[in-house]
Parts: structure tokens; sequence; C-alpha cells
């Protein structure tokens, strides 16, 4: 298999037999094996029933049909663990990516990219949220080292033995490219179109910002101190301690030199409290470094459950 096109839907009924037909006029001219795979996120109108009659037409569609809706990332978790291709394309299931622009996508790779991210110049959403995410993108630049103008767009594309090895969870499909280049993978960029919604409902919400937010704070931290977490909690806990100690030599000086009694003297508490704050952050520091390899496994493991495959 030459090329897996995956594409999670969420009630994107309407979308669906329209969508196949965009990918129907582009696909074949690649001169390419490719096979379509939708993913179900658990989807409560008729997006999995259409998701069939497409399937009884062509064979190249395979469906996932999710127990529950997990939520993008985890769909397209389950794309890339079953998808088949060398390569890897990612599209949103709602019209406003343009199929048109997977060949462009494919040129990049075959010069040698590993990771090939949609750039939507041109957003055909309410002005907030283009705002929203562009300020987004910048802050996800900054942060983790790889300068992307639209890290939220779902249409890009990827060597498959780049995603075959990437735990997602959360809402952490946004940012594999800026994992991939931690991992030395090469990165580009390239400019795709972006149409406005036709048929259902935007599933965007305003809480995905939070969500988001906490993501980012959390790779942030597992970019620099996945491997040694101890050199960040300990380094906390080497603060604390040190400013126990000096609470408690201030004690000992208002004592000795002030006659000031230490049982009344609200610096007993405070230092106490520097200290059992610091042997706190040294036992987290030591047991993540022992459990943190075997805890994101687990947890990465299956986030998704599959109800069926077709």
């Amino acid at each position: 298999m030459n090329l897996s096109i995956i594409i999670p839907v969420y009630n994107e009924s309407k979308n669906i037999p329209v969508l196949y037909n965009e990918l129907n006029e582009v696909l074949p001219g690649l001169n390419k094996k490719y096979e379509i795979i939708f993913i179900n996120d658990g989807s409560s109108d008729n997006t999995l029933e259409n998701l069939k009659e497409v399937y009884s037409k062509d064979r190249k569609v395979r469906i996932i049909d999710l127990k529950r809706n997990f939520g993008q990332t985890a769909a397209i978790a389950a794309g890339f663990e079953l998808a088949e291709g060398e390569i890897v394309v990612t599209m949103d299931g709602d019209l406003q990516n343009n199929p048109k622009d997977i060949p462009k996508l494919l040129e990049k790779i075959n010069e040698g990219f590993d990771v090939v991210s949609g750039w939507r110049r041109k957003r055909k959403d309410f002005f907030l949220r283009v705002m929203l995410s562009r300020v987004a993108s910048y802050l996800i630049s900054g942060m983790l080292g790889l300068k992307l103008h639209d890290y939220g767009c779902t249409l890009k594309a990827y060597q498959k033995k780049i995603v075959k090895d990437i735990n997602l969870y959360g809402d952490m499909h946004r940012f594999i490219p800026a994992v991939a280049h931690a991992t030395g993978a090469r990165i580009t960029e390239i400019e795709v179109n972006h149409r406005p919604r036709k048929y259902e409902q935007s599933k965007y919400s305003l809480n995905r910002i939070i969500k988001v937010s906490l993501d980012l704070l959390l790779l942030a931290f597992l970019s620099e101190y996945h491997t040694k977490p101890i050199r960040f909690f300990g380094g906390l806990g080497l603060i604390s301690f040190l400013l126990g100690i000096v609470s408690v030599i201030v004690l000992i000086y208002m004592k000795v030199i002030s006659g000031i009694d230490m049982t009344g003297n609200p610096l007993i508490i405070l230092a106490t409290l520097f200290i059992l704050v610091s042997m706190q952050f040294i036992s987290i520091g030591l047991v993540s470094e022992i459990n943190i390899r075997t805890y994101y496994e687990s947890q990465n493991k299956k986030i998704y459950s599959i109800k069926e495959v077709i």
C-alpha cells in the first residue's frame, strides 16, 4: 500500500458522499495503491450508514467505528494504527479541506520531507476563531521550537515510519509535527485551500482553547524533561530546601540575637513547610524518573476503543 487517507468524522452524514466523490476525482490519478480510512467517532446521526453505503461501492474504503465519541486525536490514532500505506494523509471530514491539495503534499514528501503540514492562509472561518488559531500557532512555535503558521490544520502528510511510534492523547494531534521535529524529522509547510463549511455544524468550542493550552504545557515539559524529570522536580525541591534552611538560620538568629521565642515565631512553620515541600518534589522526581516511560506507554495504549472495523 502506497497511500492511506485518514479522515475522522463526527456527525458529518451529509458531507460523506460529497467528500468521497471529491476524493475519487483525485486519488485514482495519483497512480498509487491507496486506501481511504474513515473513522466514525461515535456519531449520533446517519454518518455510519452513509459510510457503509460508500463502502458497498468501493472496497478501497475502510471504516473504523468507535464505541463512543473519543475526540479527533483518538480517532486519528486509530487510523494511524490500522493504516497500511507508506505515506499517511490526514484531513477533516467537513469539506473545508480540499482533496485537490493532496498531490501537492505528496510532491513535498517525494522531495524527502517526513512531514508536510498544510497552512490555511486564507481561512473561511469566523474572525475570532482565525485570530485565536494564529495566536496559538505563534505560541506553540515559540514553546516547541518549530515554526509553523497553522498548527491547527488537519490536512497533513506523513511518512508512516514517523507516526507509527508517536503516542497520541488529549488533543495532541495538532502537535505531531513538533514531536516529529524533536526526533530529527524533516518538516515543511505549504499553503492549502480552505473552504467554508457547507453542511452540518462546526464542532469547534472555546473550551478547546483550555484543552490545547494544557496539552501544550504538558508537551513543553515532556520535550525538555521527559527523560530526566528529576532535573525539574529535583531543582524545585532543592530551591525549597534552601529556603527552608535560610528560614531556620533566620529563626536561630532571632532567638540568639533578639531573644525571640521560636515557639511563637511563624518562621518555624514556614521553615517546616519549605523542607516538607522539598521532600515532596524530590520524591516526585525520583518516582517519575523510574516510572515515566511505563506510565506514558500505559496511558497512550488504546486510548480509543474500536467497536467495529469494516
